[in-house]
Parts: C-alpha cells; structure tokens; sequence
C-alpha cells in the first residue's frame, strides 16, 4: 500500500486528533441515519458480467494490487464514483482548456 505524505498542516490535524482534541458532535439519531445510509450505499445486490482487454484488466490488477485491496473492489468503487458524479476525465477537461 501507498505511504501518504502529509503536509505540515494535514500533520497537525493528524496530531491533534491523535491526541484527542477532536471530541465528535454526533447525536444517537444523526448516527443511525448515517449508518443506514452507509449500508444503503455499499450494499451489493447486483451482479453484472463484462468484457474487457487483457491489458485494461492488468492495468486494474496492477492498481489494486498498489492500493491494497481486490481488483473487484477496485472496479467497483471506479463505477460508484462515476456513477455519482465525483470521477470525471482529468484528460478531457485537459484537452477542452488547452483548445481555449
């Protein structure tokens, strides 16, 4: 797996939470909404089957492999994050700001 590097100010949120100055507001209410909207979301009831390269397949294993966890989650995670807005093509907003 990856080691993070922090900067100066990521170290001092670190180390203040570390040493528990951090106390959470979380009510009993807004917890249970929290943790069944987390199961909501990563609830897994849907199998699909696809066809991909051997090459993009290795490329997935590859990264997996780098980040520490199942290439199926890895995948799987990808689809969730486009699915919901937050992945988008870095290269296609590239290419559209140098065309400007």
């Amino acid at each position: 797996m990856k080691k993070t590097q922090l900067d100066k100010e990521e170290q001092a949120l670190l180390a203040a939470f570390e040493s528990g100055e951090f106390q959470s507001e979380l009510t009993p209410s807004r917890k249970k909404s929290v943790e069944e909207s987390a199961a909501q979301t990563f609830k897994k009831n849907k199998r699909i089957n696809i066809r991909i390269s051997d090459r993009d397949l290795m490329a997935i294993q590859k990264r997996a492999m780098e980040e520490g966890m199942p290439y199926q989650t890895l995948i799987a995670s990808i689809i969730h994050k486009y699915a919901s807005g937050s992945l988008y093509d870095v290269t296609a907003n590239n290419a559209t700001n140098s065309n400007s």
